[in-house]
């Protein structure tokens, strides 16, 4: 095995722990948004896609030659648990939810595409072409928060402004 090849396996399974995080952090999420409800309609959707693409990554682990880490997967399931714990307690947790997840979407997006290239350097077309199409994911669901962010403010301020359940 080459050096290129060890990496792809190494990233491929840090992405598989960045996705079992990803789905731990948009179940709790989702668990809170009772007066969101287009917000948790898109949430449930992509939990969906997540699912899908933990299933993606480990058949490209497979491929690779290597198998998922658990110690990893596990480290990933319970930062994710603490950081839904953490916000809430926030009393604009939906606001503070929403940043992280669009940041976070930007982040496995390009990782997403730093294991396109890597997979493509190797030689290694299928695992290329599924990293590619989870990266459109994760941009389309960034994407979705951020032309909804707007929205979501002015729900969430309203909400606060007549003393409503605004984090919820």
């Amino acid at each position: 095995m080459s050096e290129k090849h060890d990496r792809l396996a190494l990233w491929l399974r840090d992405a598989h722990a960045m996705e079992q995080q990803a789905e731990t952090m948009l179940k709790a999420q989702q668990q809170r948004l009772e007066h969101y409800p287009e917000l948790r309609a898109r949430i449930t959707q992509h939990i969906s896609e997540t699912q899908s693409q933990i299933e993606r990554v480990e058949a490209c682990i497979e491929r690779v030659g290597t198998s998922t880490s658990t110690l990893k997967d596990l480290a990933g399931s319970a930062m994710a648990t603490l950081q839904g714990l953490g916000g809430m307690f926030a009393g604009d947790e939906v606001l503070k939810g929403a940043m992280v997840s669009y940041a976070f979407e930007n982040l496995e997006a390009s990782g997403y595409l730093i294991l396109a290239v890597a997979a493509e350097e190797v030689g290694d077309a299928q695992t290329a072409r599924v990293c590619r199409d989870i990266m459109e994911e994760e941009i389309a669901m960034a994407s979705w928060i951020k032309d909804h962010l707007p929205q979501l403010t002015r729900a969430f301020l309203t909400r606060e402004e007549a003393d409503l359940a605004a984090q919820r």
